[in-house]
């Protein structure tokens, strides 16, 4: 009977050492043994003690187990073990038998003495790694079925019976509990390590008590301690008298805990080392493997599965592999393709942006051409002298206007000829900047002073009213004026003007001029850019200012309750682009090349920012910009880069869409695969099943 409890802590190895060798010293030993001289005390028990000892002839060193008389001892105990040892000794993993001393007094018999102790030492430091715990597990499944095929059942399987040998691997041993197959006489082994049904003194001996022992053992060199083993459940062994009520109580405790889980929170314990685990540990005994032999099979299937999970996991490497390699292929062809199409989508883009400038060109150059024509029409300046200083209502003022509106309307007939808008206004100032006639009529302006304004004095600003330079003068050449807001709309419009001479001193006397909005000046080139499958959006900057001047955003309503500080704040392009812009016009002045900085792959629309309401304005731009000639103005044609890349986008869906479906037709496959070859693995396993049915320790029903 082997039932141990033992609730201290685990001593170091240092300790141990000490500890053995002081038992050396103090204990005799029991008895003799001819050829052999005795070194020393390695461990005691409730039968006998075995002694460290030297072969006289050969100074081989062997271990030597003497039995007591003391407790009643059944002689049969010595006889039983020694003949199981003596059947057991072809096997590499049990201990091996050397000599039986029958009649000597104690009897003892002799056995191999392996140097580096027992599998309780080891653990005695710690859990051993997955790998080291699987090899010692097998091996003592080894040593169980060779044990088991020859009708013995240990029935005392625990980390003080694995002896290891010089490469650590182990050796069981001490077969003093154990059963044949064929006996009924019960056998108790050592609590945490017994089967719960063999915690019964009148329990049958069975094959599957090993079983359990085997799967107590794995835990413990995988966790560090025995399944069901806490401080709790030693208190409540302790707490028990009598062997009986103990048994009882270990009992309860195995089966009440239900499985440990321990195993399955070490790192590196695949699921089958775990599936091992707990049905070794099964508490129901028709659960539990049958035999040491099913439990080997299942190691050696788990050993298999493992050689041969890297060809398994092949097709799944590799399939992992192209995922990103594909992924960066596809990514590089939709770059490319994007790239491609942008720059296809800019050159068009520049093309607008280089008619509309030149179409802004010849309309400013028109109307300036005509303004010049009218201004050297003979009436013209006759008129102008005999009216300009007259009260309104004089005839000769009143005569001047007649011509004057009479030329317009001319002029607003050519235009509408030409499908060219009319102009906003005409007006005259005389040679001080007083505006003397105005069509359509003002009274706010007529008769009031526009000395300051660019029109009138050509020097590229509007000066404050009350601090004109007193050298201004009209401008002596025809001119385009800087754009300004308009007091009626908001919306920014630009004044043509030119200077009336005297025929005879060829002085300037008056200044005529006509009035546009720069949006109707674009509308009308913006149906030469019409196209049914692009959007564009056509806008002019000032290059002095680099603000907007036009955009189709800035309608009179949207206009209409912006400061000029906010206008200047949020209509103008972001420094980036006023750098981008600064170095085409260098490079236009310096060689007439663009060297491709008239194109934006990036381009932000400024209304972005005040149009909160029309998140088309805030997303990302291509555009392309061209300078108008004779103006401090550029052209600005861009259109949206999400719609402008659309195909792209589509193109990719569509790859996406092939790919994920090539990835799952992979996928099958693999899984196929997986399926083929998982079942090979797991055929030897499953074959193998009902072949312990009849094991050894089991009768049958």
């Amino acid at each position: 009977m082997s039932l141990e409890l033992d609730d201290t802590l685990p001593q170091g190895e240092a300790s141990q050492s000490r500890a053995a060798e002081l038992s050396r010293r103090a204990v005799v030993p029991p008895g003799q043994v001819p050829g052999y001289e005795i070194d020393g005390l390695v461990g005691q028990g409730a039968f006998g003690s075995v002694w460290l000892a030297r072969e006289i002839n050969t100074g081989k060193r062997v271990a030597i187990k003497f039995y007591n008389h003391r407790r009643g001892l059944d002689w049969s105990l010595l006889q039983r073990e020694v003949e199981k040892l003596a059947s057991l000794y072809t096997s590499r993993q049990i201990i091996g038998l050397v000599t039986v001393g029958w009649d000597a007094d104690p009897p003892y018999y002799v056995m191999e003495y392996l140097e580096h102790g027992s599998l309780a030492n080891l653990l005695g430091k710690g859990p051993v790694s997955v790998s080291s715990a699987v090899e010692i597990a097998t091996d003592i499944a080894r040593a169980l079925v060779h044990a088991h095929r020859q009708g013995i059942l240990h029935c005392d399987l625990k980390p003080a019976n694995v002896l290891l040998d010089e490469d650590d691997r182990p050796r069981l041993a001490d077969f003093g509990q154990s059963r044949l197959a064929t006996e009924r006489d019960g056998s108790l082994g050592t609590l945490f390590y017994m089967a719960p049904e063999q915690a019964d003194v009148s329990a049958v001996p069975s094959a599957r008590w090993d079983v359990y022992a085997l799967g107590a053992l794995i835990y413990e060199m995988l966790t560090g301690a025995p399944p069901h083993r806490t401080r709790e459940s030693e208190r409540r062994l302790s707490a028990c008298p009598k062997l009986a009520e103990r048994l009882s109580t270990y009992r309860t405790l195995v089966v009440g805990s239900g499985r440990p889980t321990g195993h399955r929170r070490r790192n590196w314990v695949d699921a089958r080392l775990a599936e091992i685990v707990d049905r070794c540990l099964e508490a129901d005994p028709a659960r539990r493997y049958p035999d040491a032999e099913a439990v080997l099979r299942a190691l050696d299937s788990r050993a298999n599965w493992r050689s041969r999970r890297p060809f398994v996991l092949v097709p799944a490497i590799l399939l992992i592999a192209l995922i990103p390699m594909a992924y960066r292929a596809m990514q590089n062809a939709t770059r490319t393709a994007e790239g491609n199409l942008a720059t296809r989508a800019l050159e068009s883009d520049l093309v607008s942006a280089k008619i509309l400038a030149r179409a802004l060109e010849q309309s400013l150059e028109a109307r300036k051409f005509q303004l010049q024509q009218i201004a050297q029409d003979r009436r013209i300046p006759e008129q102008l002298k005999a009216g300009l200083k007259l009260p309104p209502l004089s005839p000769e003022r009143v005569e001047m206007g007649n011509l004057l509106k009479e030329l317009r309307d001319a002029v607003d007939v050519s235009l509408a000829g030409q499908h060219m808008a009319k102009d906003d206004s005409w007006f005259v100032t005389d040679e001080q900047g007083v505006q003397r006639w105005r069509n359509p009529a003002s009274e706010e302006t007529l008769d009031k002073n526009f000395a300051h304004r660019d029109y009138f004095h050509g020097r590229g600003q509007d000066f404050p009213p009350g601090a004109v330079p007193s050298d201004l003068g009209p401008i002596r050449d025809a001119h385009v004026s800087k754009p300004y807001r308009s007091t009626n709309n908001d919306q920014y419009k630009i004044a043509i003007s030119v200077p009336v001479r005297d025929p005879q001193s060829n002085a300037v006397i008056a200044v005529l001029a006509r009035t546009i909005p720069l949006g109707q000046l674009l509308a009308e080139y913006k149906s030469l850019l019409k196209n049914d499958d692009v959007q564009r959006v056509i806008a002019l900057v000032d290059l002095d200012t680099w603000q907007l001047l036009d955009h189709p955003w800035m309608t009179s309503e949207n206009l209409s309750g912006l400061t000029p500080e906010r206008i200047e704040s949020e209509l103008t392009l972001s420094p980036s682009h006023q750098a981008q812009l600064t170095r085409l016009l260098d490079s236009l002045r310096k060689d007439g090349q663009s060297h491709g900085e008239d194109r934006l792959g990036e381009y932000s629309d400024p209304i972005g920012k005040l149009a909160r309401n029309d998140s088309t304005y805030s997303e990302p731009w291509l555009a392309a910009m061209s300078p108008v000639e004779g103006t401090p103005w550029a052209t600005i044609v861009q259109e949206r880069r999400e719609v402008a890349l659309q195909p792209v986008r589509e193109i990719r869906g569509g790859l996406v869409t092939y790919a994920l479906g090539g990835l799952a037709m992979c996928l099958v496959l693999v899984a196929a695969l997986w399926v083929i070859e998982l079942g090979t693995l797991d055929r030897p396993a499953r074959s193998g099943k009902t072949s312990g049915s009849k094991s050894a320790g089991e009768t049958p029903r």
